[in-house]
């Protein structure tokens, strides 16, 4: 089984209770809004990062980072974009099995038409009175889950096992 850790919307902070978090995976997805250079470099010294630009991140430093990104891990293909709504394509039409995004600050799974959304939500600085987290991505051969865990600065950090979901992944022709 591989464990992908996920984070977005740091805007600059990286917390350490979600680097915490994401230690252990053999990687990392950022699904946008870095913030900073200095948030990549923290989670580059505990994983292999794949990130991907948001729409906030248009400094020089960010130049270099592509606005999406194709991940393959065992036989699933994972799709990274930062705002699901720019989404141009049908992902199961084009292979996909998880799309990865970030944007709304919500974390959320869910499933439509075979393809699992996965939305972090923001580690970063609190938004509105969303919750501040991140996730994980289990893959073992064609199947994946997600759960969303929430981090309390003044507490002690909770998965959130409601959001927690099995989801098949089919590895048929189109």
């Amino acid at each position: 089984m591989k464990t992908i850790g996920i984070i977005s919307d740091t805007h600059g902070l990286m917390r350490p209770e979600a680097l915490d978090i994401l230690r252990g995976p053999e990687l990392i997805i950022h699904a946008g809004d870095i913030g900073a250079p200095e948030v990549l470099e923290s989670l580059r010294s505990i994983a292999e990062v794949v990130a991907i630009k948001g729409n906030n991140d248009r400094a020089a430093w960010a130049r270099a980072i592509p606005e999406t990104a194709h991940v393959e891990v065992e036989s699933v293909n994972i799709y990274v974009i930062h705002n699901v709504h720019d989404l141009d394509f049908t992902p199961s039409v084009a292979g996909y099995r998880v799309v990865i995004s970030g944007h709304s600050h919500a974390p959320s799974i869910r499933e439509e038409k075979g393809v699992m959304y996965v939305n972090p939500g923001s580690a970063g600085p609190r938004r509105f009175k969303l919750p501040i987290a991140v996730a994980r991505l289990n893959i073992e051969g064609t199947f994946a889950t997600a759960e969303i865990v929430t981090i309390d600065p003044a507490a002690e950090t909770k998965k959130s096992l409601t959001s927690a979901k099995r989801q098949h992944i089919k590895n048929s022709a189109f």
